[in-house]
């Protein structure tokens, strides 16, 4: 690590600690040069595995696009921001989880399919109306009595959509 004040190389360090609930370490150092101290944080790395597009194309993961796209989908639904994070969290540790380089957008897609179905009815046909291309209404009616017939609770009422 080099000395933010001198750029030595040589540093050591005094202490170290778990912080953010043991997601990171903060580190104490000192340069052995110039003497001054300095902290550091430490965190790991997590390598996503890139998306295939349909087209064959190849983009890396992007966690803003899928909280963006969860967040459309939730839009005036009485979903708290804490279980929407929960949700994108679950969704991007299952995908690390596949130890695979790269995945299927399709396959995200139906993840997050399964994440709004848990969070809200309403969202989850929204974005499967999107995601699925749904050409007209038979679709929709068709995929709201799969819902029901599955036993659906979230998400119904007067004046929802």
């Amino acid at each position: 690590m080099y000395c933010p004040f001198c750029g030595a190389q040589d540093t050591k360090v005094i202490d170290s600690r778990l912080v953010a609930d043991g997601g990171q370490v903060r580190r104490r150092r000192e340069c052995l040069s110039c003497n001054e101290r300095f902290t550091t944080f430490e965190t790991a790395e997590l390598v996503m595995p890139r998306l295939i597009k349909s087209d064959g194309t190849r983009e890396p993961f992007d966690e803003n696009k899928l909280r963006a796209g969860m967040m459309r989908a939730l839009e005036k639904r009485p979903v708290s921001l804490e279980d929407l994070e929960a949700a994108i969290s679950r969704i991007c540790h299952q995908l690390r989880a596949t130890g695979e380089r790269e995945v299927p957008a399709r396959e995200l897609g139906e993840r997050v399919m399964e994440a709004l179905q848990q969070l809200d009815d309403v969202a989850y046909v929204r974005f499967a109306s999107v995601y699925r291309s749904f050409q007209d209404i038979s679709e929709f009616a068709a995929e709201v009595d799969r819902l029901r017939k599955a036993g659906g609770k979230k998400g119904g009422g007067k004046g929802d959509a």
